[in-house]
């Protein structure tokens, strides 16, 4: 069961929110669309190479496929990197909380 409200020690600040930053997502959306183009370009080649005489719809729908393949898979990637993020982001935040400040150590006579 998630912590919650309820169940954090009194005094604890919020655990901050798990969502990675803009420039990130904005970085994993190019990147999808890079994928979907270069998808969409091996699909055409391959297509244009494999097909004689007016093959037009066949281009495009290899390009099509190729380009939908594409974007599927680094979305995967990308959804899985940005996932990472967060909950890299979440244990470093609750392991700062946890850590023992360096201010009860310190010598106050020093």
């Amino acid at each position: 069961m998630p912590p919650d409200e309820t169940t954090r020690p009194l005094g604890s600040p919020p655990i901050s929110s798990a969502v990675p930053s803009r420039g990130a997502r904005v970085l994993a959306f190019a990147s999808i669309l890079v994928g979907g183009l270069c998808g969409g370009l091996i699909g055409f080649s391959v297509t244009r190479l494999e097909c004689v005489g007016d093959c037009t719809t066949n281009k495009s729908v290899g390009a099509l496929i190729g380009a939908v393949v594409g974007a599927l898979g680094v979305a995967v990637i990308a959804v899985l990197a940005l996932r990472a993020m967060g909950e890299w982001k979440t244990i470093q935040d609750r392991d700062e909380r946890q850590a023992p400040s360096n201010e009860s150590r310190r010598n106050p006579s020093a």
